[in-house]
């Protein structure tokens, strides 16, 4: 367990890198006016440092009591990850 909570929080570490790129770039949405799709566009993008915090944190103090909501709330901030890919993909 301790194994897998260690290896999934490397992957969003290392995901920070990107992120903050990303995250710089994204500001450049309000180049065409403010929105409430360019608003929830960095919204969005601006949460997952947040998300990749609290659910580790969550998920380290839970991993003894509760071994598979642990898992579940440490995959939360995979969805970034996976909209990530899909976006690159598509």
């Amino acid at each position: 367990m301790k194994v897998y909570l260690i290896l999934t929080q490397i992957v969003y570490v290392i995901g920070l890198l990107p992120w903050f790129v990303f995250w710089g770039l994204s500001f450049m949405s309000f180049d065409s006016g403010i929105g409430v799709a360019n608003t929830s566009f960095v919204l969005a993008i601006t949460v997952y440092p947040i998300a990749v915090v609290a659910c580790s944190l969550i998920a380290w103090f839970i991993h003894k009591q509760k071994k598979r909501t642990a898992v579940i709330v440490n995959l939360i901030p995979m969805l970034w990850v996976l909209g990530l890919g899909l976006l690159l993909i598509l």
